[in-house]
């Protein structure tokens, strides 16, 4: 029996769909008595971090004699599998880095504004005019880098979901075969509300698969 394709939405590696946008717009050009009116930041951009991961599957229990159903925990194997963990921290690094760049980007915008604000009247009209305008163009800089990033780490976190999947859907299948089973189920997307301990095949699959990366060839 062929294994059917699963979604795989994995706690360890999921990212919000949204983050922050920030970005503040000038006011219009204050007399040159006075600076221009600036509203606080509401704090630097960040790329979301990950959610906590989802719990170790408990200890197996035995398996039904006769049983031909069973079910795993794909977020389970997700975060505690090597190659979960593995995928984990390549998303963490992207974020961080991310993070980094988009903090550096937000404290050049802050010191532009602070420095606008603190000229008053010994800016001339020509200088507030262009640090007006470099700061309006930072804060489309800032703002657009802030959807890269988002764009980035969706991609990165979409890639490692294929990979993962496609490297788990053979241990499952192998799995399924062992054991004479019909069918195995996902049991966070079945809507099953109670089931026997011993169908949990989750730590099985955890420990087939880190078993199969182990003795894969290096790519």
């Amino acid at each position: 029996m062929r294994v059917l394709k699963t979604t795989i939405v994995m706690t360890a590696m999921s990212v919000l769909a949204a983050m922050p946008v920030y970005a503040q717009a000038t006011g219009q050009k204050p007399a040159p008595t006075q600076p221009p009116a600036q509203q606080p930041p509401a704090g630097p951009p960040t790329v979301a971090p990950a959610q906590p991961p989802a719990p170790a599957p408990r200890p197996p229990a035995p398996f039904p004699e006769g049983a031909k159903f069973a079910f795993i925990d794909i977020q389970a194997i997700a975060s505690n599998s090597s190659e979960g963990k593995a995928a984990t921290a390549k998303l963490d690094e992207l974020r961080k880095k991310k993070n980094s760049e988009l903090l550096a980007k937000n404290n050049s915008l802050k010191a532009m504004q602070d420095k606008l604000q603190a000229g008053g009247t010994v800016l001339n009209d020509a200088a507030r005019a262009q640090l007006e305008k470099d700061i309006e163009k930072t804060q489309r800089d800032l703002q657009f880098a802030q959807q890269d990033a988002q764009t980035e780490v969706q991609d990165l976190t979409n890639q490692l979901q294929g990979d993962f999947q496609d490297k788990l859907n053979p241990i499952i299948e192998q799995l399924r075969v062992d054991k004479g089973l019909l069918m195995i189920f996902s049991i966070r997307d079945s809507g099953v509300v109670a089931a026997e301990p011993g169908l949990d095949l989750s730590s099985e699959v955890i420990k087939r698969f880190d078993a199969s990366q182990k003795t894969a060839p290096k790519k």
